[in-house]
Order: C-alpha cells, then sequence, then structure tokens
C-alpha cells in the first residue's frame, strides 16, 4: 500500500459516497467460492482496506490479523480478493503444491503502465513468453557460470566502495552508508550487465528509486479496477507512464552507449556482459518468442531494479544488526582478517569468501529478519484452487506470501526468533541449522520458492558477500557521537521493499590499508 491510500482517508470515503451503487451490485454479482479462506470483517465496497491504513502491511497488518484468522487469510482490497500465507505450510501449498495455478502476476493498472512497452521476467504472467525468459535466466544471464565470468567488475566496485569510505572518513565524520552501499551495489549490477559503469549513473538510481516505489504503489484504479471513475480519481498510472517514458529515454541511452563502446573497442570483449548476451539472443534469433527491444529494456530493468534495490537493502541491514550486535561484528571481522590474512590477501577476493562461514550466516540471518520483499511478489490464481490448507481460492485472486512473518514466527523459530543470532544456522546451532533459502525450506523463502524463485540470488549473494568482507576487513566501525548499540533506529520504510526508514551513519576506521583505484 502506498501512501496514496494509506495517508489520504478521504479518497476512500469519497469512493465510497461515488461508487456504492455501481460497486455494491457487482461485489453481489460476484462468483464466490464455496468455501473461502478466513479473514476480518469488512466494509461495504472497500472491504478490507480499512485494516491497512497505517500500518506496514507485512508487520502491523497482515500477520497480526493472521494471528487471528489463521495462517490463509482472505482479504478484499475493493473489488480485488487477495489471500494472504503466512506459514510454512501455507507457503508449501501456494510455492510447491498448488505451484501451476498460483504461477502467474496480477496485471494491475500502475504495472500495464510501467510494462506498457515489454514485460521482463519478474512481471510477466505465466506462459510461454515468461517460459523462454526464465529459461534465459537459468542458462545464459544468471546461471552460477555466468555470475562466477563476471567476477572482475564485482571486485573493482568492492574496491571502489572501500576507496570511497576511506576517503570520506574522519574522527568527526561519519559516513552514509546507506547511500554508499546503494551506490556499490548499483555500480557492480550496472557492470554485469552493460560492462562498464553509465553516465547518467545519478539519474539512473534516482529513476530507479522511483520506479520501485511506484511499482509498490496500491492505487484506487488498482482496487476498483472496472470503474472509470476510480482510473480517474487515481494519479498512480499516470505516474506510471511518466516513469515509464523516462525510464525507457534512460534505457536507450544506456544501450545506446555500450553499443558505441563496444563499437570503439573500449573494455574487454573477451568478456561478455548481461546486454551483450541478450542482444546476441535476439540477433540469433533461437527464442520461440521474438527478443524485441522493449522486451530487452524490460529485462534489463529487472536485472537493475531487482537486482541493486534488494541486494543493498540486506546489505544495509547486515551493517545495522551487526552494529547492534558488537559480538557478532567483532566475530565476523575476525573471520575475515584470519582468513585474508592465511591467504596473504590485502583485499578481499572471492576465492576466499567460501571460507569465510561465519560472514555466510550473517546474511542469512539477516534475510530472515529482514526479507527485502517482506510479501515477495505477488501471484495471482489464474483460476478457482480447491483444497489450499483446506479451503478454496477465488479465481482472479492476489495471493501473497508473508516471508517476513515465516521468518520472525516464534512457533518455527524458537522464542529469540526476534532476535539476530547467526549462530542459529551454525552446526548444532538448534533445529533450524539446516535450513536454507534455495527454495526447499518454506521456513525461510526470502526469495520465494518454485516457479517464481528469483532467478538472480547467485549474483546477488556474490555482490552482497564481496561488499560486507570488504567493509569488514579494512575497518573498524562505531555508532557516530558514541552512541550504544541499542540506540540505533531499526524501522522499516514504507514500500514494497523492506528498506530502512532512516539512513545508516557510521564512524569508520581504517584497519587494514586500502588499496589503490
Amino acid at each position: 500500500m502506498d501512501q496514496e491510500l494509506q495517508s489520504s482517508h478521504h479518497y476512500i470515503f469519497l469512493a465510497v459516497i461515488l461508487l456504492l451503487p455501481l460497486l455494491a451490485a457487482k461485489l453481489r454479482r460476484r462468483n464466490c467460492c464455496t468455501n473461502p479462506p478466513p479473514g476480518p470483517w469488512q466494509l461495504p465496497v472497500i472491504g478490507s482496506l480499512h485494516h491497512l491504513v497505517g500500518a506496514l502491511p507485512h508487520r502491523g497488518a497482515m500477520r497480526d490479523l493472521s494471528r487471528r484468522h489463521g495462517p490463509l487469510m482472505l482479504l478484499r482490497l475493493g473489488e480485488l480478493p487477495v489471500v494472504v500465507g503466512s506459514s510454512p505450510a501455507a507457503a508449501r501449498e501456494v510455492m510447491r503444491t498448488h505451484d501451476a495455478a498460483f504461477a502467474s502476476r496480477p496485471r494491475t493498472a500502475t504495472l500495464r503502465e510501467l510494462t506498457r512497452d515489454g514485460l521482463g521476467v519478474a512481471f510477466a504472467p505465466h506462459g510461454e513468453h515468461w517460459r523462454q525468459l526464465r529459461k534465459l535466466c537459468v542458462s545464459e544471464l544468471l546461471g552460477a557460470r555466468r555470475v562466477r565470468s563476471l567476477r572482475h567488475g564485482r571486485e573493482a566496485e568492492a574496491v571502489n566502495l572501500v576507496a570511497t569510505v576511506a576517503s570520506l572518513s574522519s574522527p568527526a565524520k561519519p559516513v552514509n552508508m546507506s547511500a554508499l552501499l546503494a551506490r556499490y551495489v548499483t555500480d557492480a549490477i550496472v557492470r554485469a550487465v552493460v560492462g562498464d559503469r553509465i553516465r547518467d549513473r545519478d539519474a539512473f538510481l534516482e529513476k530507479l528509486d522511483e520506479g520501485v516505489k511506484v511499482a509498490a504503489g496500491f492505487s484506487l484504479a488498482d482496487a476498483f479496477p472496472s470503474s472509470r471513475l476510480a482510473r480517474a480519481l487515481s494519479g498512480a498510472a499516470r505516474r506510471a507512464r511518466a516513469h515509464h517514458r523516462e525510464m525507457t529515454r534512460l534505457m536507450d541511452g544506456v544501450i545506446e552507449e555500450h553499443t558505441q563502446r563496444k563499437a570503439a573497442g573500449d573494455g574487454n570483449d573477451d568478456e561478455e556482459d548481461l546486454l551483450d548476451v541478450l542482444l546476441r539472443v535476439q540477433k540469433d534469433g533461437n527464442l520461440q518468442v521474438p527478443l524485441d527491444m522493449g522486451t530487452i529494456r524490460a529485462v534489463i530493468i529487472d536485472l537493475f531494479g531487482a537486482g541493486s534495490e534488494t541486494t543493498a537493502t540486506t546489505l544495509q541491514w547486515a551493517m545495522a544488526e551487526l552494529m547492534r550486535h558488537p559480538a557478532a561484528l567483532r566475530r565476523a571481522q575476525t573471520e575475515v582478517r584470519r582468513v585474508l590474512a592465511v591467504a596473504g590477501e590485502c583485499r578481499v577476493s572471492e576465492e576466499s569468501l567460501p571460507e569465510m562461514r561465519y560472514l555466510k550466516l550473517v546474511l542469512k540471518e539477516t534475510l530472515r529478519l529482514h526479507a527485502a520483499v517482506p510479501l515477495l511478489l505477488p501471484r495471482e490464481c489464474q483460476e478457482e484452487t480447491r483444497g489450499v490448507l483446506g479451503f478454496d481460492v477465488p479465481g482472479g485472486a492476489m495471493v501473497l506470501v508473508n516471508a517476513w512473518a515465516i521468518g520472525r514466527d516464534a512457533g518455527i523459530w524458537g522464542e529469540d526468533a526476534e532476535e539476530f543470532r547467526p549462530e542459529r544456522f551454525e552446526d548444532g546451532g538448534g533445529a533450524m541449522a539446516g535450513v536454507d533459502f534455495r527454495g526447499t525450506d518454506f521456513e525461510f523463502v526470502p526469495f520465494g520458492a518454485g516457479r517464481r524463485i528469483c532467478p538472480g540470488v547467485a549474483l546477488g549473494l556474490a555482490v552482497m558477500e564481496l561488499g560486507l568482507a570488504s567493509l569488514l576487513f579494512h575497518f573498524d566501525w562505531e555508532l557516530p557521537g558514541g552512541a550504544a548499540p541499542e540506540e540505533l533506529d531499526m524501522d522499516e520504510g514504507l514500500g514494497i521493499t523492506a528498506r530502512r526508514k532512516s539512513d545508516l551513519w557510521l564512524q569508520a576506521t581504517v584497519r587494514v590499508p586500502v588499496p589503490n583505484v
């Protein structure tokens, strides 16, 4: 839910007054399944919208409601039925048992505007177009071999990150790690996609951030898709249309810049970046679905938007949690420095990362507590589906999995479920020690599972591990002004991703000399 519905209550009540006669009749005529999941009480026309006003949906609204109404819950957001799964059993039903029925994506008014020239893999409905793009991602773009081939660009950006931190640090001057981590991740992803940095990086960053906010929006037009009046009252579609035009302009510039650089022989022509792959596949014409420029732009935006936003968000939370837990910070730093000392390295390379086992546990625990996309990307029930935890899911329903709530469920993770404790994943650390996030353990699904699991997990993890290890290796860290760990603000902001509400400012002191850029 965006600010349009959360802070502008008068829109909802205006919609009630103006749309009541028409929409009440439509809702009465709606075919309903015979055994729907339980849910909270509803108001005429707006349904359950009032339950979500003024709260983070995954936290204060949907988790609390699911505790009262069950792990599979039905809400109605205007005309739209929304089914929310908030337990491992519900996640398994949605993403494995009935995966085919829930494998599509809803096409809200906002998303139609954002993707009017082409669909990438993230928001494409289930079908041949999506299958071909998914196959391309797995086999050509984001597989383990391709990710390994792009390591030199990531390592260069990690060096740039620590050099920037060192240049900005002083005893009286904290650094904005939120901004620096966002730039590091974006530059690493951009380098993987187009082989180098781009000229309009700041404008591109701004538009990517805006796109995440627009995509997260849920407007009157989305809640009442059959109403022309709702579309007229909602500005979300207009904002999405304007964002799409500007993003298309920026993307065309990125592609043109890439083409000119390749023609001039700049860069390493022996290394194919991801745009090279897409253009090669387009030229070869091997896909059953034509790979036009609109689709290429959409795939690149998926890679930039999903890869940079979620990865940067996770890194910010990892640093924040380490600052809140000094013992974990000391253990992670000791491990990183020991591994590199044994290897005789003066900087972090990806060859050393497999030995940094506790570092990986830190990231796992961060993903458990701070799933970057807490409700995952929405799915759509393509037809009425029976027997989902004993209930029937109506056709056309939006289906959400509350990965954030599952990751913090005390019934699964124990009484310390809300605490940051990476040791829980160690051998001997408890019943959940062997649980992983790659789609087979439904107690831990920050990247989803099934057909629509995030295809960029390997690339995202590589960027996160390298960046975090580099920061821990080269610097000692403190909170500004000698603040106590428990004073650090850990509030979440509003959006499709669970980003920090406030920027993370930290004091960095160089411990290991930073290599020259």
